[in-house]
């Protein structure tokens, strides 16, 4: 498990507990472990009940994410971005009207409104699948996302709706917002600069 990798998913989680981070990594706790003592005996994370970037660590990350950004291929990383961006409105209206019906917060006792609202995701999952394939054409880690987006939406399709939007665990929106930061950053933007654009999730 690389440097960035692991550097990375701390920053986009905030604060994560071990088990959380391995959990999101797909990696065993046990193997992690060593990374997240160097890393720590670095200067790079602090360790407690939750880990988290030290100011060294977040200056480590920038570099790692500079030059692994400097190995693409801009106007790719810029045109998968472009095609994100075409699919990000439909997700948002999607969690929105998951979140609210007819313009209060949904009690989820309409099944038949949160069936038809679901019934959306799939066909927002068949057009980001071939986003995070281009990405990871150009950026190789973020192949990942393309599994967690399945997982969590195997789990909605299981019965259980929390995985469409619940934060704290590798949700679909959660998963999707990180996807979000990923392009942001290979595309050489910033989350402010796309919050005045209208485009943050």
């Amino acid at each position: 498990m690389s440097e960035l990798t692991v550097l990375q998913a701390v920053r986009l989680k905030g604060r994560v507990g071990p088990a959380d981070l391995a959990a999101t990594l797909g990696e065993d706790p046990a193997e992690l472990a060593p990374t997240i003592a160097a890393l720590t005996e670095a200067g790079l994370l602090v360790e407690g009940k939750t880990l988290r970037l030290t100011g060294d660590g977040r200056a480590r990350l920038a570099e790692l994410l500079d030059e692994e950004r400097s190995g693409v291929d801009a106007a790719e990383i810029a045109a998968t971005y472009d095609d994100f961006r075409t699919v990000n409105p439909d997700f948002k209206a999607l969690v929105a009207d998951w979140q609210l019906k007819g313009g209060e917060p949904n009690s989820h006792d309409d099944a038949d409104y949160d069936a038809a609202v679901l019934g959306r995701l799939d066909a927002v999952h068949r057009r980001i699948l071939p986003v995070v394939a281009a990405a990871a054409a150009q950026l190789p880690r973020l192949d990942a996302y393309a599994v967690k987006l399945q997982a969590a939406l195997d789990r909605v399709k299981a019965g259980d709706g929390t995985w469409l939007t619940r934060p704290l665990i590798d949700s679909y929106h959660t998963v999707w917002f990180e996807l979000h930061e990923e392009l942001i950053l290979a595309a050489g933007l910033t989350r402010e600069g796309e919050t005045k654009a209208g485009h943050a999730s």
